[in-house]
């Protein structure tokens, strides 16, 4: 990689843990043979509500998401670690910044290959807290 372009430090390296950890299936797929983007982001969706909800003290709901890139492509049997982290808090509204990680054991053909981590995907969700009745609600002071 470029000067301008440094690789990504890990978030294991800076403190974080993953909020998510999964292995996607054969069922995954898309037409290409590779997961399926919408898997990867249903997965992130759920991520970025459970730190919401956390920092929330109850029901979340995402309103947007931002600034979603996919780097690389999933395969199965990569397993999937997705960590999240408060990026900003709001009076109703926290933003959660996401990280999709790999560990890969194989290459794509089934061979195997020295264990590598991959960045995969990354993106930025808008989650609102809400009453029970679904109404924006004040995020309490953390």
């Amino acid at each position: 990689m470029s000067k301008e372009n440094p690789p990504p430090v890990h978030p294991a390296e800076r403190g974080l843990v993953p909020v998510i950890r999964t292995v996607p299936l054969s069922k995954d797929v898309n037409g290409n043979g590779d997961i399926f983007g919408g898997w990867i982001l249903s997965h992130m969706d759920i991520a970025a509500g459970v730190v919401a909800a956390q920092r929330a003290q109850g029901r979340v709901a995402t309103v947007a998401i931002d600034a979603m890139t996919f780097h690389r492509a999933v395969f199965i049997g990569d397993l999937v670690s997705i960590y999240g982290e408060i990026a900003s808090v709001g009076r109703t509204s926290i933003r959660v910044k996401l990280e999709t990680w790999v560990e890969r054991h194989r290459k794509r053909n089934g061979e195997p290959a020295p264990p590598e981590s991959v960045h995969v995907t990354e993106g930025t969700f808008v989650m609102v807290a809400i009453d029970g009745e679904g109404r924006p609600r004040p995020v309490p002071a953390g």
